[in-house]
């Protein structure tokens, strides 16, 4: 049989018992971050639902009805219910069973997986975690074969036939070994100049090189050497082999210790969206992936 109309919500049954605790609706509305006008309002649209008064209020404080009491008896056997529940759910949620099975674009995956995955830890998330590590383009296609529940790219593609979310924002840099001519360039490298220099770049299909080229937005120099990993791509600038266009994230920790220089670059827009995409419908389900996705999208300082 359906509840009547008479019963509130969930939230604010728990505002109720917060007040009976504090003695203040001022304080109860802090402990749910909601200023004391909109705690008291939302306490008298609980009244007028159930239909009975429930709350005494005095200059000195809040106090419950005789109505109230009983009311709040009853309230709080519904929260500690709920709370029960949802203890369960986080459990089935999150139990030994639970796999996350993770594909990452190589720069998301060195830099940023790493601290995520450990926040998820320190919340209680036990879930077994597989990750693969490769290019923007083969994470993709991991994605929609179904060989793994979620993806991480950092690529520019569309990609509209998977679902995506937007969990943060890179910047590329333009990078050169501290002895080269560069280095000590005063005017920013344009578009021109970087379209016809060779560079050390990643792999066709690695996210960092196709944001590159469609920043660009013309033909470039073909590259002087083309490899698989930041690291790479980063050593062989060091040696001298040429510049490179890198992600901030894997080469800032060169750049603090001068092992190479950043180039300022004119009339190239160099940033660039991270996102996760996934197969299925708009909103993932319960569940780590899930976890992951609203986690990687808050502020988070790079592993290291």
């Amino acid at each position: 049989m359906p509840l009547s109309p008479h019963v509130p919500e969930l939230g604010a049954l728990e505002l109720l018992l917060d007040v009976v605790a504090t003695g203040s609706i001022g304080a109860a509305g802090r402990r749910h971050g909601i200023s004391q006008q909109a705690a008291s309002a939302r306490l008298r649209t609980l009244e007028r639902q159930a239909g009975v008064a429930v709350l005494d209020r005095r200059a000195r404080g809040t106090r419950l009805t005789e109505a109230g009491t009983a009311f709040a008896a009853w309230a709080t056997r519904v929260v500690e219910a709920a709370a029960e529940l949802d203890a369960g759910l986080a459990a089935l949620r999150h139990d030994g069973a639970a796999r996350l099975r993770l594909a990452s674009s190589m720069t998301v995956a060195e830099h940023l997986v790493p601290g995520w995955l450990a926040a998820l830890r320190r919340r209680g998330d036990a879930a077994q975690v597989t990750l693969t590590a490769t290019n923007s383009a083969a994470v993709a296609d991991l994605v929609r074969s179904g060989g793994v529940d979620l993806g991480l790219v950092e690529g520019p593609d569309p990609l509209g036939d998977l679902q995506q979310a937007v969990v943060g924002h890179d910047q590329l840099v333009l990078v050169v070994a501290p002895d080269h001519p560069w280095a000590t360039r005063r005017r920013p490298v344009d578009a021109a100049l970087l379209a016809r220099t060779p560079l050390v770049t990643r792999e066709p299909g690695s996210g960092t090189r196709t944001a590159f080229e469609q920043a660009l937005g013309m033909p470039a120099a073909a590259p002087v050497l083309e490899l698989s990993t930041a690291t790479a791509v980063r050593e062989s600038v060091r040696a001298g082999l040429g510049p490179a266009v890198l992600s901030a994230l894997a080469v800032a920790g060169d750049l603090r210790e001068h092992r190479l220089v950043a180039v300022a670059v004119a009339g190239v827009d160099l940033r660039r969206r991270l996102r996760a995409v996934w197969v299925g419908g708009p909103q993932l389900p319960a569940g780590p992936a899930r976890d992951l996705v609203a986690l990687a999208a808050r502020p988070l300082r790079p592993a290291g």
